[in-house]
């Protein structure tokens, strides 16, 4: 056995009983009363089978109605309380009867009941007069009153709500015997309705409940969506339209069928003038207008694709809410509350910084390149999370069928997974200031120095102290040898200029001095995590930005350095109101301190350098100040610029989000690139973006390094003047200093391939962990004799002699 036929229906009718009790009824109510009938009925006993079954069939029917809840639409809104999109699955816009138009509500009555303030719930005359049209002639009339009309359209919400798709049939059904007893069971509903509702409750029921359109339900949706105006601003032509909808949603739809709309606004018009709700003057004006006239029609749609540049944002807005627990125990519950409950959900995004984010990016590669190289940046506010600007160079599509075309996607380039089913992108040399965050929180500095010759990695390398075993044991057979991309680097340099120059073979000396451990934990402390949701791999390769990460996630991390410590978890969403204006939880940003604020500090102290070229002059948003890192992959797959001030914080990636394709050898946007690095295309438009995105934001300074942290402990250089080099270097390494031997040797009055003098000199005080560099006598004295032996002694400082244990500082 079917659902259906097991479903109770209650007690089945044949035709002619439920026209006897239809009779019965009007009987009835021509005696007594609508009222009187509605409740004498199922008392009265006849000898007549048919009325008797009837009667007591009268009884049978339900006269309970609980009027659910309604489905709304969901607003989004940016930051200045322009509308981005709307969600629905019945568009419909809930409001009370006082902000409705009096003649908005005088319009209705007029056309659809005009004896509603007078009658019980059901117009006997009205119902007499259509069952003889019915009965004697091919033309099919309702004659429901308002009341009917209201109950039929919560009969249809209510089985819409609890997914019963008989039900609804059932609801609907208007001709032979079923009509017949739907038609009863309204009535005696509508009758019990009347008992404990106003009639004024009743018709702001109705006014809001009823479809008035293709897809518009409700007035206030109406009004809104066919003329730009709410309810309570409706004029008596615009009211006449609305009104004469109802009939034949489909068909008398303004939009869809302008010349119906138009005819049937004009009998609404003579029924308001029949009824002198409108004078002659108005009359014969009104339908003289044409509807074009007076339609001013907006379509905030029913996807974010009404937002424009701001759909990838809008799409994110909507994915929060779909991922987010505080909208709901599952994800079918967040998704009907998005799309039912009248949400009001007011977002960060700043549409002037979003437009100018959309321009830019579309300038640098346009969504027709050939190449398909994608491109996007976001921007993040630090110290709040807020996102301020998203845009790819991608138009929003997330139809499937037909599949988005070229130029179009529904994937956000900018998000993790669940947010826009991006994996992200590896994110190359943007991942250095990672390393540097904890090479300053081990105590080293930026001005130590670090040797960026190449050379191979193998396992006693490298150390991983949370991995059991040796988790490095494959490059015994295999070492790592990185090579440099961005920056070239031989030989020793200070940390500062390898960052400055993006230095791999810096980097990776740097990370042979520290655990990956720490370095990973680090990462993540400030706000590092890969976009598929996996945890970030301990690689050799990881230090070098080989893990794939969201530019969201890159955006809200450097926040972290332009917030002196304080990490936020990136915000679209500020406030939540549902249906009654009541405050829903929103994500928290859950702002904290995670990083030391002076190793903060000087990251970007140290990140400012890149920002500088040869001749010190700022290269990017001209008169402030700002830091960054450049990023580019193994064969210019994709590049990166991550950049900020203390204000806003952007990640611009770029690269082909399909296929693996080497920028090498290009031409994108007509331009010819023998490689493509991160300080070109992604830079370039980091920096157009944001000189226009801050323009009238007043200059902000970043807080000064950690002195400490520059310089490193000052510790005095031992005099090693005359020693051997192996005893000179064994003496200055167990001071804690890099020794460099010099490749020439000079006159000196030491013995010949000894140390003439080092530079820092003897006694000079030098950053723990620098380089002393050894100078070797040729044996031969210069030819300045005289003197010698007191600029010698000056050379050597106060004294010869290894200064005692203790007081190297």
């Amino acid at each position: 056995m079917s659902s259906a036929s097991a479903r109770p229906r209650g007690r089945q009718v044949n035709f002619f009983q439920a026209l006897a009790l239809l009779i019965a009824f009007l009987l009835m109510a021509g005696v007594g009363g609508v009222l009187a009938a509605g409740l004498v009925m199922p008392a009265v006993a006849t000898t007549s089978v048919v009325t008797d079954t009837s009667v007591r069939l009268f009884d049978d029917l339900p006269s309970e109605l609980e009027p659910q809840e309604l489905s709304e639409q969901s607003r989004v809104w940016a930051a200045d309380g322009s509308l981005l999109a709307t969600f629905w699955y019945q568009n419909r816009i809930v409001v009370p009867l006082e902000e409705i138009a009096p003649v908005m509500q005088q319009a209705v009555v007029a056309v659809e009941d005009h004896r509603f303030w007078e009658h019980g719930g059901v117009d006997v005359a009205g119902m007499g007069r259509a069952l003889m049209t019915n009965l004697t002639s091919d033309d099919t009339q309702g004659a429901s009153t308002l009341t009917q009309q209201y109950v039929k359209n919560v009969l249809i919400e209510t089985a819409i709500a609890n997914n019963d798709v008989q039900a609804i049939q059932d609801a609907r059904v208007a001709e032979g015997t079923a009509g017949i007893a739907r038609k009863l069971q309204e009535a005696k509903m509508a009758i019990a309705l009347e008992k404990r509702m106003t009639k004024e409750e009743i018709l702001q029921g109705y006014l809001n409940i009823a479809q008035f359109g293709t897809s518009v339900y409700g007035v206030e949706a109406a009004a809104r969506h066919y003329f730009s105006v709410s309810a309570k601003d409706l004029n008596y032509l615009q009211a006449a339209t609305i009104a004469g909808i109802t009939q034949a949603p489909s068909a008398n739809d303004p939009i869809a069928s302008p010349e119906q709309s138009q005819a049937r606004r004009n009998v609404v018009l003579g029924t308001m003038r029949a009824q002198d709700m409108i004078t002659e003057e108005e009359y014969q004006a009104g339908i003289a207008t044409p509807l074009a006239d007076t339609l001013n029609v907006s379509d905030s749609g029913n996807n974010c694709q009404a937002a424009g540049g701001a759909a990838y944002f809008c799409d994110y807005v909507t994915k929060v809410i779909l991922e987010s627990p505080e909208f709901g125990e599952t994800r079918e519950n967040r998704r009907d509350l998005l799309f039912a409950g009248g949400l009001d959900i007011y977002t960060t995004i700043d549409l002037r910084m979003q437009a100018v984010a959309d321009e830019e990016i579309r300038a640098a590669v346009p969504d027709t390149d050939p190449t398909g190289i994608g491109h996007a940046l976001v921007s993040v506010e630090p110290g709040t999370g807020k996102i301020l600007a998203m845009a790819q160079n991608r138009t929003y599509n997330p139809r499937t069928d037909p599949p988005p075309g070229p130029g179009e996607s529904a994937i956000n380039y900018n998000t993790d997974a669940p947010y826009g089913a991006s994996t992200g992108f590896q994110v190359g040399s943007t991942f250095k200031p990672f390393v540097l965050a904890e090479w300053l929180a081990q105590g080293k500095s930026l001005n130590q120095s670090v040797d960026a010759s190449s050379k191979e990695y193998k396992s006693r390398d490298l150390s991983a102290a949370c991995i059991p075993g040796n988790p490095f044991a494959s490059l015994d057979a295999d070492p790592y040898e990185p090579k440099n991309v961005d920056g070239q680097g031989s030989g020793r340099m200070s940390v500062l200029s390898a960052t400055a120059n993006s230095v791999n073979t810096a980097y990776m000396n740097m990370a042979s001095q520290l655990d990956y451990c720490g370095i990973v934990e680090m990462a993540k402390t400030i706000g590092f995590h890969r976009a598929d949701g996996a945890d970030v791999e301990i690689l050799p390769s990881t230090v070098l930005g080989a893990q794939q990460a969201s530019p969201l996630t890159m955006a809200a991390a450097y926040a972290t350095f332009a917030a002196n410590g304080t990490f936020c978890e990136p915000i679209a969403i500020t406030r939540v109101t549902d249906s009654e204006g009541q405050e829903l939880p929103v994500p928290s940003a859950n702002c904290r301190e995670v990083l030391d604020p002076a190793i903060a500090s000087t990251v970007t102290y140290a990140l400012q350098s890149v920002m500088t070229d040869g001749s010190g002059r700022r290269s990017q948003i001209s008169g402030r100040p700002s830091a960054g890192k450049t990023g580019t992959t193994n064969e210019n797959t994709h590049t990166w610029f991550v950049g900020y001030t203390p204000q806003v914080v952007s990640a611009v990636w770029l690269g082909n989000p399909d296929v693996k394709l080497p920028m090498q050898q290009i031409r994108i946007n007509g331009r010819y690139y023998p490689q493509v690095y991160g300080g070109l295309i992604a830079a370039g438009t980091w920096d157009r973006y944001m000189t226009r995105a801050l323009d009238g934001l007043p200059v902000a300074t970043f807080a000064p390094p950690s002195n400490r942290l520059v310089q490193g402990t000052q510790t005095r250089v031992p005099n090693v003047n005359g020693r051997s080099v192996s005893r000179a270097t064994s003496t200055l390494e167990a001071a804690g200093f890099t020794v460099r031997v010099s490749g020439t040797q000079e006159e000196s009055r030491q013995p010949e391939g000894s140390v003439a003098r080092t530079q820092p000199a003897g006694g000079s005080r030098a950053s723990e962990g620098s380089t002393v560099t050894l100078v070797i006598s040729n044996g031969q004295p210069p030819a300045e004799a005289s003197g010698g032996d007191e600029d010698d002694r000056a050379s050597r400082g106060r004294d010869d002699r290894d200064p005692p244990p203790g007081q190297d500082d």
